[in-house]
């Protein structure tokens, strides 16, 4: 267990709007894609020095290699940068609709071709590359959950989610298993939907989690579940303050049969963990990214607080969902937020 009200973040850091610019010269042949790599190292490095000036206690890179634009965001980075790494996976996309709160808004889903086999996410470079920098017992490593892998990819071989999130568990699994061997102690998996889907479908997709889990044996494991905090502003499918997944029952009490130690999630969810908790610590999401301004500690605080059945012991202060949307110093400022309220907290 880790020490009460320990911060972390979620993945996600801010994205430089330039990304997009320079990704349109590589496009051109102005630049060449090393270029581009190049400048999502340093991003990388910048988002580190971010998350340490701000006193967050476990960090990450800031998800910046796993993009090369905002658009789509956060999927694309927690989507089609695996999906491309995953035999099975075919090059071609085709539009996803992803809420029914907006027809208009679509994801290119990968289609799957065939069985899902191993492939290297990547995850250990990125650890490698994080280590570099920053204490390696302080970085945690994200991931995308086999449920929301599976569930906006267009399934064209197994017809059974079950089949296909198993699957793709065991390739989360053996990678899991690699980072353990280079030394990793963090590992987060990020699952938005379940508040979109029946309840056999979340208890399909915890069986898959718990499963990859079983390659994170001895690790402090995460579960970040969300409803898809990323719709916030014109630049972000014209839709401001609205979740996307949140139009279905919240199954908090299967959430908990997750074999984690600590799941993280939105800051007004978190009351349906009340008598259903069990030894997991709760990361709660106080740093709201659906606002626009900096929160002052105090806020942060406050939103704690109001969960007077959640022992000091069990809780830890993270953000309501990545960062990536926000400005700078708008993302930087929720993170010291969290850390001077971490202070006050213990006193």
């Amino acid at each position: 267990m880790l020490e009460k009200y320990t911060t972390s973040v979620v993945g996600s850091y801010s994205v430089p709007r330039w990304y997009e610019a320079l990704e349109k010269q590589v496009e051109a042949g102005e630049l060449s894609a090393a270029d581009m790599e190049d400048a999502q190292f340093r991003a990388g490095q910048a988002a580190i020095l971010d998350q340490q000036a701000a006193g967050v206690d476990l960090l990450n890179g800031g998800e910046m290699h796993r993009r090369t634009n905002n658009r789509h965001a956060p999927p694309n980075a927690m989507l089609n940068h695996f999906w491309n790494k995953i035999p099975g996976f075919s090059d071609e996309t085709r539009p996803k609709p992803i809420t029914p709160k907006d027809d208009n808004v679509t994801h290119p889903g990968a289609v799957l071709a065939g069985k899902v086999e191993y492939g290297d996410l990547g995850l250990v470079d990125e650890f490698r590359m994080i280590s570099r920098f920053a204490d390696p017992d302080s970085v945690k490593i994200t991931m995308t959950g086999p449920h929301m892998l599976a569930k906006v990819a267009h399934d064209e071989h197994y017809d059974d989610i079950g089949r296909f999130m198993q699957d793709l568990a065991e390739v989360i699994k053996r990678n899991f298993q690699e980072l353990r061997e280079a030394g990793c102690k963090h590992v987060q998996i990020d699952e938005p939907l379940f508040a979109a889907v029946d309840r056999e479908e979340v208890q399909s997709a915890i069986d898959a989690i718990n499963y990859a889990f079983e390659g994170a044996d001895g690790m402090y494991k995460w579960v970040h579940i969300c409803q898809g905090n990323y719709a916030v502003g014109e630049d972000y499918d014209g839709q401001i303050g609205h979740r996307y997944f949140d139009f279905e029952e919240y199954p908090a009490d299967l959430i908990t049969n997750i074999q984690c130690d600590a799941l993280m999630v939105e800051h007004d969810f978190a009351p349906a963990y009340k008598d259903v908790l069990g030894n997991q610590q709760l990361a709660v999401g106080a740093a709201d990214v659906q606002e626009q301004e900096v929160e002052e500690p105090e806020k942060i605080i406050e939103r704690i607080e109001t969960l007077d059945w959640l022992s000091p012991e069990q809780t830890l202060i993270t953000s309501s969902c990545g960062l990536n949307h926000l400005p700078r110093n708008i993302a930087f400022g929720k993170l010291k937020a969290m850390a001077d309220a971490e202070k006050m907290l213990r006193g």
